[in-house]
């Protein structure tokens, strides 16, 4: 947050997000009812670097950056959008789109924050486990690979 925000000064409580209010949109468009999304992450390579003359001194370098998988969970319903786009890759035609997670208000009604994959394609796929014992709803995964991530708030703010 910049220097003199509202969120910034002394006696500003500022309150966490709820995790479960969310939604994703998949080339701009909802897709599915999602209820679990994991694995938003970038690591950076630390690559150790000791300089010539000074070899007591062991300094540290970024390298590499690399996106994790991000794990989507859903409910299975009769809609081929996902299946479709996963057959795709499948097929080896990979078909790259640009998903976002969209984190909402406690209402659930206005975006607060939204993280952006960049370049996301279908990687794995899990169908719901079936038990004819259980009421639980039938939860279907899948697993998408980016190229980047891209964090932006609600004021329009990147990061």
């Amino acid at each position: 947050m910049a220097a003199g925000s509202p969120g910034t000064q002394p006696g500003n409580v500022l309150d966490p997000f709820r995790a479960y209010s969310f939604k994703l949109l998949i080339n701009n468009v909802t897709e599915g009812h999602f209820t679990e999304v994991g694995g938003l992450g970038v690591t950076v390579e630390r690559i150790a670097y000791r300089e010539a003359g000074n070899s007591s001194i062991v300094r540290a370098i970024p390298g590499q950056v690399t996106y994790s998988s991000v794990t989507l969970r859903f409910g299975l319903t009769s809609s081929t959008d996902l299946w479709d786009w996963l057959m795709t890759a499948v097929e080896g035609r990979v078909e790259r789109r640009n998903v976002s997670v969209v984190m909402l208000d406690p209402a659930g009604a206005t975006e607060v924050m939204r993280w952006n994959l960049i370049n996301a394609w279908p990687q794995e796929w899990y169908g719901a486990p079936l038990d004819a014992m259980s009421r639980e709803l039938a939860i279907e995964t899948l697993v998408l690979a980016h190229e980047g991530l891209q964090r932006e708030t609600s004021n329009g703010s990147s990061g």
